[in-house]
């Protein structure tokens, strides 16, 4: 991922540890707990911090975040910047994420088969890994072909956490 002057990161609580966030005057660049794998320490230490750009779309972030885990909302509305973010594979594997409705899950080959790429179910997971926008892009309804929970750059215990939450708030009886 590219990073440059033009950007603003902040540090926002949430139930399952602190996450990471990157604006650029586009959106929502990157979101990372902040001890998860590829965690991209080295380019966010030489990223610059833009002020104007952070406040307005850090709090809109930590508003969504908030009630996301509050289950007060089941869809984030957070526009993403996913310029130079990635591959173009990379790409239509986090695009067909979006596409996972809320409290479901797929398997990897679901999602290589939804981008037209049935035969590439070990790239699709290694994308999904490197996916770098966390809960917004929603990795965590990724599971294995088994029904298994499989690897999550957060963590297990986050995934299964989430998976639970968005579980939870469905079998809730709505107002």
């Amino acid at each position: 991922m590219m990073f440059d002057a033009n950007s603003s990161k902040a540090v926002i609580p949430t139930p399952i540890g602190d996450v990471l966030t990157l604006f650029s005057e586009k959106g929502l660049r990157g979101c990372w707990f902040m001890n998860q794998s590829h965690f991209p320490k080295k380019e966010l230490d030489e990223c610059g911090s833009d002020p104007t750009i952070g406040t307005r779309f850090h709090q809109a972030m930590k508003f969504q975040l908030d009630s996301y885990f509050n289950n007060q909302i089941d869809k984030f509305d957070i526009q993403l910047d996913l310029s130079n973010a990635g591959t173009s594979f990379q790409l239509d594997v986090w695009l067909a994420l979006l596409n996972i409705p809320y409290g479901q899950t797929l398997s990897y080959s679901d999602i290589a088969r939804k981008i037209n790429r049935p035969n590439s179910t070990r790239a699709v997971g290694a994308a999904i890994g490197k996916n770098p926008i966390s809960v917004i892009i929603p990795c965590h309804r990724v599971i294995g072909a088994n029904g298994h929970l499989t690897g999550y750059a957060g963590g297990i215990e986050r995934k299964r956490y989430l998976l639970n939450l968005e579980a939870a708030h469905l079998a809730s009886p709505q107002p």
